[in-house]
């Protein structure tokens, strides 16, 4: 039986192997086999081929459980299982690794000592980790003596990798491309995980009090931090990308060491995905287009896990090319594919030296980028931000608010205390939303609002609703736009061009979604190329027959 099933192209079902008759006959061999130790062996290991190799994972479900999902991570090494319990009403998250016996165990313990500082010393392994743990791996076995099989060796390698070069336990987790945050709320207790299809579901892998702390030491390491008893609080970065937050013993949380992982995503969102998922519609991306290339300034406001961060980013590869565009940020999130892109990052914690978002900002203005985006905007930084849309930057940013008077009155107040009139060269205000509709948790932008000014009767802040979302048709409508007039006399157009520019921005986002331009290179591209001649990108698509309503 093969080790995957090919037309599924999951991991097949098998029965785990009873091989408790064999363990004495196991310990004499390994007694054997040791003895042979000063005269060395030969391990010979060729690539994985599950056509002619055992398979190396087994699994014949949980009891009380119904499984409706399973799926590769790290192929042919792990898996997921999805479970459900009928009688709770919950999903389970069930990871199957390689199972080791008591000697594979033993053999394991001692290769983690002495493998670990020949990797240290060896100048090849950032080239290639893999093939550098291979080969200390075998050397090793050979100086021990030992005769193995070849499917013994691929599940040292992979406990080995996934010590030396992964995140231990947490590894298969870190590799599902569906989970968007893995959560640990203290020792003894299980992981949580976001799943993008099953939401808040519970995980098989618990850690132990001593093994949690020494895991939130690390993962502070990776991210070259610090973290201890007396700073026990770190928020950062992983070298992936990953933001996480560290906390270390009981000193904050009293239930012991925790940590939060919000995993990266290698590739950005495109406004294309947006578009796919729902999030905004077809003439809401027009419009934002529009706006950011008309240097209009924009705050993304919503919820934990809302996602916008993510539409921040999106929308931001509408910025016009060469444009000199500055991020800031206090843990790295934003990816742009732009050539004039100048990334900071705060510093903290580095004696007397910090180097803050406000720090940050100050600095920006003197690198005179024509756009700049803010990570998140929560106290001092807010003023110099606004400061810079009032002396003509076009500046995005994001903020927790879930809705637009909130994030007024949050502009308005303590910490951040932005003045009124300052408040008025925001022009376009997002507040997007993780809802439910038709029975699915959803993201959404509920309202794209802009702001007109201080109504002179109340002397309160005036804004319009342009698009809203409606949660139980799940569709957006679309009201009278100021700022589109706004753009349409700067521009010099009459409102016949106006709506001809809407109407070719429309017909170029539906030509790359039906081309399934998901790519956020070939998405930069080809917006480029619509800035350096659109009626050249229009005729292609006139040419592939694309029309849109309205």
């Amino acid at each position: 039986m093969s080790e995957y099933d090919h037309e599924r192209d999951t991991p097949a079902t098998s029965p785990v192997e009873d091989d408790s008759e064999g363990t004495l006959d196991g310990v004499r061999d390994w007694l054997s086999r040791t003895a042979r130790l000063l005269t060395g062996s030969l391990v010979t290991v060729t690539d994985y081929d599950p056509r002619r190799h055992d398979r190396l994972v087994s699994f014949d479900g949980l009891s009380g459980y119904e499984e409706i999902d399973r799926y590769w991570v790290d192929a042919p090494f792990s898996f997921v299982s999805i479970n459900y319990d009928p009688e709770a009403q919950e999903h389970y998250y069930y990871v199957v690794e390689p199972e080791l016996d008591d000697l594979e165990r033993d053999l394991l313990d001692r290769l983690y000592e002495d493998i670990r500082d020949p990797l240290l010393y060896r100048d090849d392994v950032e080239d290639d980790p893999e093939r550098a743990l291979r080969e200390e791996l075998r050397e090793r076995l050979e100086e021990y003596g030992v005769t193995i099989e070849e499917e013994t060796f691929y599940r040292l390698f992979y406990y080995l990798h996934r010590s030396f070069q992964g995140y231990g336990r947490l590894d298969p987790l870190m590799y599902d491309p569906h989970i968007e945050d893995i959560s640990c709320d203290g020792p003894g207790l299980p992981v949580f995980v976001y799943h993008d299809d099953y939401t808040d579901i519970e995980t098989n892998l618990v850690y132990e009090s001593e093994e949690l702390n020494n895991f939130v030491i690390q993962l502070a390491q990776r991210s070259g931090r610090h973290v201890s008893v007396s700073d026990p609080v770190v928020s950062t970065t992983l070298p992936d990308g990953s933001r996480i937050e560290l906390a270390l013993g009981e000193e904050v949380t009293p239930k012991g060491s925790a940590f939060t992982i919000r995993k990266y995503a290698e590739e950005p969102f495109t406004p294309i995905d947006l578009l796919n998922y729902g999030t905004f519609s077809l003439r809401m991306l027009a419009y934002l287009w529009l706006a950011i290339e008309s240097n209009k300034s924009l705050i993304f406001a919503g919820g934990t896990a809302a996602g916008k961060t993510t539409s921040m980013n999106a929308v931001s590869m509408f910025i016009p090319p060469r444009s000199k565009v500055l991020t800031i940020e206090d843990t790295r999130e934003l990816s742009l594919y732009h050539d004039n892109w100048l990334s900071s990052v705060t510093r903290e914690r580095m004696g007397d030296q910090d180097i803050t978002m406000y720090d940050l900002l100050r600095s920006a203005l003197r690198h005179r980028p024509e756009y700049i985006v803010v990570g998140e905007v929560r106290g001092e930084e807010a003023i110099t931000l606004f400061q810079a849309m009032n002396t003509g930057h076009t500046t995005f940013s994001t903020m927790h608010a879930d809705s637009v008077q909130t994030v007024i009155n949050r502009l308005e107040n303590e910490p951040i205390n932005v003045p009124r009139p300052m408040v008025t060269s925001l022009d376009i205000l997002c507040v997007q939303v993780l809802g439910r509709s038709q029975g699915e948790r959803v993201r959404r932008a509920r309202t794209l609002a802009e702001i007109e000014g201080i109504d002179q009767r109340t002397g309160e802040l005036d804004y319009s609703t342009t698009y809203n979302w409606h949660a139980t048709e799940d569709e957006f409508s679309e009201s009278n736009s100021d700022l589109l007039e706004e753009i349409r006399e700067e521009r010099g157009w009459n409102r016949s061009e106006l709506l001809r520019e809407l109407q070719n921005r429309r017909r170029f986002l539906r030509y790359l979604q039906r081309e399934g331009v998901t790519d956020y290179r070939r998405f930069t591209a080809m917006v480029n190329k619509y800035y350096a001649d659109a009626d050249e990108v229009m005729a292609r698509i006139d040419s592939a027959g694309v029309e849109v309503q309205g």
